[in-house]
């Protein structure tokens, strides 16, 4: 975050109707004589206030607004308030919702007209405050010592105060009666939502002990499943019952893990997995009675590579006429090419676009070039070959090239390699290209200031729409992230799917291009919509959505978030970074699969986005594991790694018996040195074993190593 940040802010805040005013740098007091009631719209008074003080804190005066504010019970502990009743805290998200450094959240609101509410502390519960008349509360970008303060995405303060929602009826009411009553207390003695014991009534006398909370808790959610209860609402019930009866609780995030495990279940399909009870093995717990954080879902299903209308109608192309074909390839180029086409034409409720960062990664001789060859013939015939990149020079030529055409299609192979040179190289050029890339991704929905050129005026591209398809080795690839790569939000922004075996080849692959596809690609070609320059400042359509796919959307942005409070609390700042970004990447593959299975009636439903969250949940997941398993903090992270990979390759084959040194020599030719510090790490952390014996070269006395017995695969993956 720069001081020009934090003005830019504060004035986008004023636009809107806000009232801001400057807090201390780092801190959330007012940094003017009165505090709130010094708060401006005026934008020459902005400036004045940030030009004093540049890193100064945006605070907004809550005149005419509502913002209940959650704090943590304690440190790192979530506050608890409607844990029981998962349906008001649905209510609470249909509001602008923002993320505080110490775990908290703001809800905000528009006060209705006629409400005399005053601000409260602790009345509605312990830690949840109330701000209207006579407060303020301090928005994103401000930071704190602690970390930053940001809205939920999706959910920004992004609308003037009359856009807003007004509070539930439930809330209004509660604070209806906080407003009458003349002798409340902070404490309330029967108005504080009572945290129930919502999967069973046992208690702490009915303690579930370690080694069977699991199962247990995965048999309860099942049961609640089954009789139709949503994924947030099995969270809640399953956090409590960990809190109140688990002995010692298990962690949070292990908990969201089984609720959502389980709720990926239909309602009638669960009673099969009960009946068999399949939750003992599914969720059998380790020796240290904890999983996996990253457990691995393993490669995406093959029902989830399926969108109908164009993609499926090139992706059954790509694969007919590939000499190897591979359905992961293909799904990828086709969903690459369809956000293309559509990009600078539609957008979503929420303003988002169908620019997409789709990344294959295969292992070489799959045919990772054929999908990229179909594109390119597509766009082609269709007269819109101009918008096909295949390689990033610099930043600045990337920027160049959507400055002449706004939206493009970039086809890069190896983009490992890039990768690999912005972790390791100091030219400023490679990391300058991931840094434009990060800004043409959330530059679609708006404008995208220009370089200053010498003689000549900074211009803007409007709208800029940058989709990717790259492809990759998958080691590679993920061996070349960095841990700045992992939390910067680049590896947030892929969808990143891996290809399987390499299919059977064949030589009979020549075929026309069908006439339904080439029809649909002029038909977007031709496609125009409003705007004063035309394609040059384009007005997207807006696609709308049915009311079941919002319902569904609610849903997963709750899964969502979820999962970030579990990374944040858990001091997972790649998991943190992810998951911000997977309910965006979920309303644009809802929009994507709206623009391909109906381009001439656009509308997201429910299937739409049913299909996006399924998506995004298991490719979310899938990225997380691999991520753990390769990517490295530093280069002794990655020998660590390594190693341990070299040493469950071997036991897969040859069980516990030892691995001769000299073998592991061979496949990792470190210094001697280096194998020492290596294997001394690993011992010390009980993850190998290491002896020596007569199995060195003709029988001679060797080293020896294994993986400790209690070590799993798993392990091997979250070391």
């Amino acid at each position: 975050m720069t001081p020009d940040e934090l003005l830019t802010a504060a004035l986008r805040y004023a636009e809107l109707g806000y009232p801001v005013f400057p807090c201390a740098p780092g801190d959330n007091k007012p940094a003017t004589e009165h505090g709130f009631k010094n708060a401006k719209t005026d934008s020459d008074q902005i400036e004045r206030w940030w030009s004093a003080l540049p890193e100064a804190n945006i605070g907004i005066a809550s005149e005419g607004l509502l913002v209940v504010d959650l704090d943590p019970l304690e440190p790192g502990q979530a506050n608890t308030w409607l844990l029981a009743e998962p349906e008001k805290l649905i209510d609470l998200a249909a509001a602008p919702t923002a993320l505080t450094p110490r775990g908290g959240r703001h809800y905000v609101f528009r006060r209705p007209a006629g409400k005399a509410w005053r601000c409260t502390t602790s009345r509605l519960a312990p830690k949840v405050d109330t701000r209207t008349d006579g407060g303020y509360f301090v928005v994103a970008p401000s930071r704190r010592p602690d970390g930053a303060y940001q809205w939920v995405s999706g959910l920004e303060l992004d609308v003037p105060a009359d856009g807003l929602p007004e509070p539930p009826a439930w809330l209004a009411q509660e604070l209806d009666r906080l407003a009458t009553s003349a002798n409340a207390t902070p404490k309330l003695a029967n108005g504080t939502p009572t945290l129930a014991h919502v999967a069973t009534d046992g208690g702490e006398a009915n303690a579930i002990p370690e080694g069977q909370r699991n199962a247990t808790l995965a048999r309860l959610g099942g049961n609640m499943r089954r009789f139709g209860m949503t994924g947030a609402e099995i969270v809640a019930a399953l956090r409590q019952t960990n809190q109140d009866r688990c002995v010692p609780p298990l962690p949070p995030r292990e908990v969201e893990r089984i609720a959502g495990s389980v709720a990926r279940y239909e309602p009638d399909a669960i009673s099969v997995a009960l009946a068999e009870n399949h939750y003992d093995q599914m969720f059998a717990e380790g020796p240290e009675g904890e999983q996996c954080n990253n457990p691995d879902p393993g490669p995406m299903p093959d029902e989830l590579l399926r969108v109908p209308g164009f993609v499926d109608e090139v992706m059954r192309y790509t694969l007919d006429t590939a000499p190897y074909p591979e359905p992961v390839l293909a799904f990828a180029g086709a969903l690459a090419l369809q956000g293309f086409l559509a990009g600078r034409k539609v957008r979503d409720a929420m303003d988002n676009r169908t620019n997409l960062y789709v990344l294959s990664l295969a292992n070489s001789g799959v045919g990772k070039d054929h999908a990229r060859k179909v594109n390119a013939r597509i766009l082609l015939e269709t007269g819109l070959a101009d918008g096909l990149g295949t390689s990033f020079a610099s930043g600045e030529g990337i920027e160049d090239r959507l400055f002449v055409q706004p939206a493009t299609l970039f086809q890069v192979d190896e983009i490992d390699g890039l990768l690999l040179r912005v972790s390791q190289s100091k030219d400023a050029r490679h990391e300058q290209i991931v840094s434009m890339l990060l800004q043409m991704y959330s530059a679609s929905s708006t404008i995208y200031v220009m370089r200053a050129k010498a003689g000549r005026e900074r211009t803007v591209i409007d709208q800029p729409c940058l989709c990717l398809f790259g492809t990759a080795v998958p080691k590679h690839f993920y061996e070349s992230l960095s841990a700045r790569l992992m939390t910067n939000g680049f590896l947030a922004r892929l969808l990143i799917l891996e290809c399987r075996r390499r299919g059977s080849g064949r030589d009979d692959t020549a075929r026309s291009i069908p006439a339904s596809i080439l029809a649909a690609a002029r038909w977007w070609a031709d496609f125009r919509t409003g705007g004063n320059l035309g394609d040059e400042h384009p007005t997207p359509v807006l696609v709308p959505h049915t009311a079941d796919a919002q319902a569904v959307f609610r849903d997963l942005r709750l899964r969502a978030d979820a999962e970030y409070d579990q990374a944040q609390n858990a001091n997972d700042p790649a998991g943190m970074a992810i998951w911000a970004r997977a309910y965006e990447k979920t309303r644009r593959l809802a929009l994507i699969h709206a623009c391909s299975a109906q381009r001439e009636r656009l509308e997201i439903g429910r299937e739409a986005a049913e299909w996006a969250g399924a998506f995004i949940e298991h490719q979310t997941r899938r990225m997380l594991f691999m991520a753990g398993r390769y990517a490295s903090e530093s280069d002794f992270d990655a020998k660590r790694k390594r190693l341990l990979d070299v040493l469950n390759e071997w036991r897969e084959q040859h069980g516990d018996d030892w691995m001769p040194f000299w073998r592991i020599n061979r496949k990792l030719p470190w210094s001697s040195r280096e194998h020492e510090e290596v294997r001394a790490t690993l011992l010390e952390q009980r993850l190998i074993e290491a002896q020596t014996s007569a199995t060195g070269r003709r029988g001679r006395p060797g080293l020896c190593y294994r993986l400790q017995p209690a070590v799993s695969g798993r392990e091997v993956g979250k070391a």
